[in-house]
């Protein structure tokens, strides 16, 4: 039986973050047709990724693929989700469930993130801000801070990282290093894969900074997202039939 795929999201009290990831995993399921694909959250949003997984065993499922809907590895993956998946084959005999890489900072992904920003307007003096949630683990931190050097290096303008949360530099931080490069004008880009309170505030404090400021959109359910996914997920399921050939 081939394994499901359960994709996992932080999940939001937002319910426009809920219905883009419904909206994702729908573009999986179009492109990988057979394959039984599964919507689920950590908290906040259903359904749970623990119910998911129960509700597969209970049909007769004994394994199972988790693609962590995230894009850094801190604590939500490194911690939470292996927690709960814990929760679940322990009351669970014979159920083995895969975890997949994160989606990360793939090259897909930051095709999207840098094709958001195609309709900003064209202005001198500008500078963009890869807006991302923040973590308290240091390595997740610096995957965004090495997108916005390279982001920096490829358009030819300062480029800054800012975070949403838990460390600096903010939006305020941020944009205020810009202006001392020079920059009069934010573009911010988004490593956001869904719209919620945490961009919200980032777009918020963007325009207390630029009140025209650039705002772009989320990854949202772009089919190169999908395809991030069903790679992930074919990956794991690639070390399954090796530990078990």
């Amino acid at each position: 039986m081939t394994p499901p795929l359960v994709a996992v999201a932080h999940g939001s009290r937002d319910p426009r973050s809920a219905a883009t990831v419904r909206a994702l995993v729908d573009v999986v399921r179009a492109q990988a047709p057979g394959l039984s694909v599964h919507e689920s959250f950590l908290d906040l949003s259903a359904p749970l990724v623990t119910d998911v997984l129960r509700s597969l065993y209970a049909d007769g499922h004994r394994t199972a693929v988790v693609v962590p809907l995230l894009l850094g590895s801190a604590f939500h993956a490194r911690v939470d989700l292996p927690a709960l998946i814990d929760s679940v084959t322990a009351s669970c005999p014979g159920f083995v469930v895969r975890t997949s890489d994160v989606l990360g900072a793939d090259p897909a992904l930051e095709a999207v993130a840098l094709d958001r920003l195609a309709s900003a307007p064209h202005r001198r003096d500008t500078g963009v801000i890869v807006s991302a949630v923040g973590s308290s683990n240091a390595s997740a931190n610096a995957v965004v801070a090495s997108l916005a050097s390279r982001w920096e290096e490829r358009l030819g303008v300062p480029v800054s990282e800012a975070f949403a949360s838990a460390t600096q530099p903010d939006i305020p931080a941020a944009a205020a290093s810009l202006r001392s490069r020079g920059t009069r004008h934010l573009v911010v880009a988004s490593w956001f894969l869904a719209p919620g309170l945490l961009p919200d505030r980032i777009a918020a404090l963007a325009r207390e900074a630029d009140p025209k400021a650039f705002i772009a959109e989320p990854l949202a359910d772009d089919p190169r997202v999908a395809d991030v996914v069903v790679s992930r997920y074919a990956s794991a399921v690639s070390e399954l039939l090796r530990q078990y050939a």
